[in-house]
């Protein structure tokens, strides 16, 4: 066991990024006050403390991509900086720090259905918890491709949210492996500083101009002054990405005019025709994540880079092979091959009142939520940023905040009518899910050509949210206990 004696608490929060955070601070806010962060690490912010690679930046802007409950008028730039989104929930953690565990690891959750509760094991000891909200993210485990010769390469190896920045890469040869939106953000900062650089892409991107600019001084006071000025730049920026909405969901052809300007924007940084044809997307604008950049272009056609079209095939001693056979030395390579999201790792650590862990519930199923938010067979069991709530044109905070109000408004039930758990009924998960996929068989996200991580093995898409974000706050306004199976509180005996 370890040094905290086991004790049973209210409810059991897993992950201290924006997620966990705001749920916390949801129930903190709602003077519900007998909680437990856990975090496995020594420090909190998620993604946003894990990925400290050169560069690393937000593509959503800093006044959108913050809670709408704690604005931040001190962002320097209209797109935030890794350590300044870092700094951020820092700050915002300042009223839940007591409740966090750092360096607890979480190994089990398992729900007992005799005593209506959730079981959990860390590293550090046992607890007991009425409520487990899984907090964990999308964004937390690394995807590294299965290529032979990995664990033999004799040069360095390092996956974008796993940074070295002990390792010195000036005037070294090095690969990076993949072309999305952390490898846009690397390659710039690497090109300037290494002998020769060798970006392996299977598909191109869409990548537009970047709008970002240092938020001047002036501009902070103001939002310090007049708090509700920001809100009106937060709401305008919302509107404007809501309204990419229309182009990815309902008819493709709003999303041309952004085509034209990416491709303008191609034809301007890219002066060599035959690199330009390489760096050319063939499917929809959105079908992929859309990404922004001023500096990508400019690096991958610079003299000491080298574009190769194709995946990596296998690593020798210090080489890498490409699929078309080319094999280049190299000193180090840079996996930016994104995150384990639908095979996430962590749901194999979950089990339901059925003894079957939440990775065996959704295989063959597909992953699936009702509301994106609880799971039937689990009980008590609340997902942040669950099954098709993640979204390709806005602020994931805004998903947050709703899934934040829906799971303290659950909570608050419970108490109200004395129940012992809470699970979603089959035929309500069922009904909410086939109408959620009827919505994305015609978005460009199944219709625009391309394979993402967004899609599954079978082609479906469980990841992200196929209509407006209003609509999702507005079905999420309030906990709605008809679609869930209530268990009332046995009275204990004396």
């Amino acid at each position: 066991m370890g040094s905290e004696a086991p004790r049973r608490i209210r409810a059991a929060i897993v992950g201290s990024g924006f997620s966990g955070l705001g749920i916390a601070i949801g129930l903190k806010r709602a003077g519900i006050d007998d909680f437990v962060l856990f975090e496995r690490a020594s420090d909190l912010g998620g993604t946003w403390r894990d990925n400290i690679y050169p560069g690393c930046q937000c593509d959503v802007p800093s006044h959108l991509y913050s809670f709408s409950f704690r604005p931040n008028p001190n962002w320097t730039r209209t797109y935030s900086m890794q350590p300044e989104i870092l700094d951020y929930l820092r700050g915002c953690a300042h009223d839940v720090m007591g409740h966090i565990r750092f360096d607890h690891c979480v190994t089990s959750a398992r729900w007992d259905d005799d005593g209506n509760v959730w079981v959990i094991d860390t590293d550090q000891g046992t607890w007991v918890a009425d409520v487990l909200i899984a907090a964990n993210g999308g964004l937390a485990e690394p995807a590294f491709p299965d290529i032979p010769g990995l664990d033999t390469f004799d040069g360095e190896v390092m996956h974008s949210a796993a940074w070295k920045p002990e390792k010195d890469l000036a005037g070294k040869r090095v690969a990076v492996v993949g072309t999305g939106a952390s490898a846009i953000q690397i390659v710039p900062q690497l090109q300037p500083i290494v002998e020769k650089l060798h970006v392996f892409q299977r598909t191109p991107a869409w990548i537009l101009p970047h709008t970002d600019r240092p938020i001047r001084e002036r501009e902070r006071n103001l939002y310090r002054r007049f708090p509700l000025l920001q809100k009106v730049v937060r709401r305008a920026v919302y509107l404007a990405r809501e309204s990419l909405v229309l182009g990815m969901t309902r008819n493709r052809r709003f999303l041309r005019p952004l085509e034209r300007v990416a491709r303008a924007h191609l034809a301007r940084q890219v002066p060599d025709r035959e690199l330009r044809k390489l760096l050319r997307p063939r499917f929809s604008l959105g079908c992929k994540r859309i990404l922004l950049s001023n500096r990508f272009y400019p690096a991958v056609a610079s003299p000491n880079c080298e574009l190769i079209t194709a995946g990596v095939s296998e690593l020798r001693g210090r080489s890498i092979v490409g699929a078309a056979g080319t094999e280049r030395e190299v000193d180090a390579v840079i996996f930016a091959t994104g995150f384990r999201v639908i095979d996430n790792p962590t749901t194999e650590l979950v089990t339901g009142s059925a003894g079957v862990s939440l990775a065996d519930h959704w295989r063959d199923g597909g992953m699936r939520a009702y509301l994106g938010t609880t799971v039937d067979t689990f009980p008590n069991l609340f997902l942040m940023t669950g099954p098709n709530t993640g979204i390709g044109h806005t602020s994931l905070v805004v998903m947050i905040e709703a899934q934040i109000r829906y799971i303290v408004d659950a909570l608050k039930t419970m108490s109200r009518l004395d129940l012992a758990s809470v699970e979603v009924l089959p035929s309500s998960l069922e009904a909410f899910n086939d109408e959620l996929q009827a919505k994305m068989q015609d978005t460009v996200w199944t219709m625009g050509g391309c394979v993402s991580w967004y899609l599954d093995e079978h082609g479906r898409n469980p990841t992200l949210w196929p209509d407006f974000t209003w609509r999702f706050k507005r079905a999420t306004r309030q906990f709605d206990p008809v679609a869930y199976r209530l268990t009332k509180r046995v009275p204990q005996r004396r």
